[in-house]
């Protein structure tokens, strides 16, 4: 299979390096954002979650209408929406994209976060409920009559959804480095999303997730995810490494930071973190920085270098079983631009030659 290249849209211009500018929904830098990953080449487009943010259903449904060819993959979380309902939805909105969705469940790895929307489950009830929340949800997407469903935490009784995805199967990506999200993506995911651990790690989550979906009967994709900071030489690309650091942390300090304070309840950052303590620069050109300074609180270890360089790494986990990339910059929308030059191609040039000399 050939690599496949995500990247993350936002609602307006912000990052750990530029504070956020201009209106909360911005609908123009949606479309430009959404436009300039499509240019840049990128298969799909992540669309996020946040307790306090703009809806990403319809932040997806205006990107969406703002180009054409590009895919999307919706973050979701379970609890707020029933799962019937939440099919229909994403149903609907499977149509309005022309069969460009994707969806990726969250169960949440925070309960201070979680409890921002209401919902006072502990982790492993919330892993438990995503497990239901599953069931059903693909029940509805999938069911040609009305079906009935009697779980721990959802119920329904002739339930049935007219409106269907065009893709005769919705992908479902999810993540989650505990053994209670390992044996959900096992029985549900199409894609398992980790992020950036140095290559020893990420080859034994891709056995670990792989054995646990064999038992189940199933084969499971992987994704990764990485935030790339590439130069015309690798001196350049570690100078901006470090200017993006001093610059984070200066900014994170002016809205009192906690620096380095691991994530409550959540082994993938606590996995990241275990890197960082190994050293800030592992495998061919990993760096641990952003991830020691955000606590390992989300997708924040970068490969720095020249694009071959980065190339080279990305091509390491393909090696390792991990055929999908999520990149995404510090400057958000010319990083993808910059992506777009030189490290995309380039990596799929590289792909398809370790593919040809595969199969001579």
């Amino acid at each position: 299979m050939s690599i496949q290249f995500l990247g993350m849209i936002g609602h307006r211009l912000a990052s750990e390096i530029i504070p956020p500018a201009g209106p909360v929904f911005n609908k123009q830098y949606i479309a430009d954002f959404a436009r300039a990953h499509e240019q840049a080449g990128f298969d799909r487009v992540l669309v996020g979650y946040w307790s306090d943010q703009p809806d990403g259903f319809l932040v997806t449904a205006h990107a969406a209408a703002s180009t054409s060819r590009i895919k999307f993959l919706l973050a979701h979380r379970p609890g707020f929406v029933s799962p019937t309902l939440a099919a229909r939805k994403l149903a609907t909105l499977d149509q309005l994209t022309d069969g460009r969705l994707a969806v990726h469940i969250i169960s949440g790895g925070s309960d201070a976060e979680q409890r921002k929307d209401g919902d006072f489950l502990n982790k492993t009830q919330r892993y438990a409920r995503t497990d239901d929340f599953l069931d059903v949800l693909t029940q509805s997407l999938t069911a040609e009559q009305p079906y009935d469903h009697h779980g721990d935490y959802y119920q329904a009784e002739q339930a049935f959804a007219s409106v269907k995805p065009v893709q005769a199967k919705l992908p479902i990506y999810f993540g989650g480095s505990s053994p209670e999200a390992i044996q959900v993506a096992a029985r549900h995911a199409d894609v398992f999303a980790l992020w950036g651990e140095p290559l020893a790690g990420a080859r034994e989550t891709v056995r670990t997730v792989r054995a646990a979906a064999a038992k189940q009967g199933r084969q499971i994709s992987f994704n990764i995810s990485f935030r790339p900071i590439i130069a015309a030489t690798e001196k350049e690309a570690w100078e901006k490494a470090e200017y993006i650091r001093e610059t984070a942390r200066k900014k994170l300090a002016e809205v009192g930071h906690d620096f380095g304070l691991p994530k409550p309840q959540s082994v993938g950052a606590e996995r990241l973190m275990a890197a960082a303590r190994e050293g800030e620069r592992l495998d061919r050109n990993l760096w641990t920085g952003i991830a020691k300074l955000v606590g390992g609180g989300y997708n924040s270890t970068s490969l720095v270098g020249t694009p071959d360089q980065v190339s080279d790494s990305l091509l390491d986990y393909y090696d390792a079983g991990i055929e999908s990339v999520l990149i995404r910059g510090f400057d958000p929308l010319n990083d993808a631009v910059e992506y777009g030059k030189a490290l995309i191609p380039l990596t799929r040039e590289k792909v398809a030659a370790r593919r040809i000399a595969r199969s001579a």
